[in-house]
């Protein structure tokens, strides 16, 4: 078209062996992490993206219905396609799952401990995929569900993608949320490995828990919607009277 919306390239070589409704997806999703529509944006309608795109409304709804398993995208009926956004509630019911026995899922509360810029450690660099001198931000703090603590983290940040982190004084308690509205780095999957392990002396004072006591250690690496690594995460989970619930469909 002579006035198109945005220079598509569904022809582009790092896409002409994909067929025609993945390509319609990776630049429908190329466009989102350029922000050409912000989170909770409508995306146009499928008849102009299909002609915007030059393809058929069935091949632009089965890449936007892929988009939508995927969670970057947000179908609404009757109303439109909207880009996905991480509210609170998006957060609890995805992103959190440690649970109180016998209650259903709560958001808890954090309580930010410190922040800081540092050298990136060793395990850190592995699981971030860092170069050696690259630094990160290092975030201290616990999780309070019924006035209880239940949960101690330490989150590492790369400086690359969240510069300035550290210096910022209205952290929220709803992480993924502020990465996305502040840094532009939505969150897309996570990977989480569970090892039971016992409470140290340090964990016995954040989490006011006797030494010895067993916990949850979870490891997280959290992926941007671009497959970069943009946080690793080490949350150390009471396991007395809460348990970590794990839904997959």
């Amino acid at each position: 078209m002579s006035n198109s919306m945005f220079d598509h390239k569904l022809s582009g070589p790092s896409l002409a062996f994909q067929p025609l409704y993945l390509q319609v997806a990776d630049y429908i999703k190329q466009l989102i992490v350029e922000r050409r529509w912000v989170p909770g944006e409508a995306l146009p309608s499928e008849f102009r993206l299909a002609e915007e795109f030059n393809v058929s409304q069935g091949t632009v709804r089965k890449a936007l219905n892929l988009l939508t398993d995927d969670k970057i995208v947000t179908r609404r009926q009757g109303v439109g396609t909207f880009v996905s956004e991480h509210t609170a509630q998006d957060a609890l019911f995805r992103f959190f799952p440690l649970q109180a026995d016998g209650k259903g899922a709560d958001l808890p509360k954090a309580e930010l401990l410190s922040v800081e810029l540092c050298p990136a450690p060793q395990d850190v660099i592995d699981a971030l995929q860092l170069n050696k001198k690259d630094k990160v931000t290092k975030l201290v703090r616990r999780r309070i569900l019924d006035n209880e603590f239940c949960m101690s983290e330490t989150i590492y940040l790369p400086q690359s993608f969240f510069p300035d982190i550290h210096q910022s004084s209205d952290i929220p308690h709803t992480l993924y949320h502020y990465y996305q509205t502040k840094f532009n780095q939505t969150v897309h999957k996570t990977q989480d490995s569970i090892k039971a392990v016992l409470a140290d002396e340090t964990d016995a004072k954040l989490l006011a828990i006797k030494a010895g006591e067993p916990l949850l250690l979870v490891s997280r690496i959290t992926e941007s919607i671009e497959g970069k690594r943009i946080e690793y995460r080490l949350s150390r989970c009471r396991s007395d009277h809460y348990h970590y619930q794990i839904e997959l469909d």
